[in-house]
């Protein structure tokens, strides 16, 4: 059944060589969303030409999708692998947790909290050892700037 695929993204989305006869928008129905989306009207006839042309082609995508056959397909509940090994896999046992209690010592006094031994190094690898301000367009010392657009 899913030997061969039916369809692809690549078709949906590729709007240059078909026109979308199941719908036009208007420029009235275009300026209505514009303002119930706070967005700006645009500036010109040929962005608003090419606003059109982009939700018209988002619009086909959208009903393409609609019309696929989902009978006997189970609803998906969680973006994550949900088969028996990945949950025996993701299962948290005494076993499991060995290591980490093992990390662990009991503060003497009244209240016996728990805490890290301090004579167990962490393993911060590939955790503290980035670049946190490496993408920031726009940093001061240790701290990136938020621009506000406020003059």
């Amino acid at each position: 059944m899913l030997a061969k695929p039916s369809w692809s993204v690549k078709s949906l989305l590729d709007t240059d060589h078909q026109p979308f006869p199941e719908s036009t928008i208007s420029q009235k129905q275009l300026h209505h969303l514009l303002r119930l989306s706070a967005l700006p009207l645009p500036k010109s006839q040929e962005e608003e030409a090419k606003m059109i042309k982009t939700l018209e082609s988002q619009l086909h995508f959208v009903r393409a999708i609609q019309k696929v056959d989902t009978d006997g397909v189970r609803p998906l509940q969680s973006i994550r692998d949900e088969t028996a090994e990945a949950e025996q896999e993701n299962e948290i046992t005494l076993e499991s947790l060995k290591d980490a209690f093992a990390k662990e010592e009991t503060v003497p006094g009244r209240t016996r909290r728990i805490r890290r031994r301090k004579d167990v190094p962490v393993d911060t690898k590939g955790v503290e050892d980035w670049g946190a301000l490496a993408q920031a367009p726009k940093k001061v010392g240790r701290y990136f700037v938020v621009e506000t657009g406020k003059d």
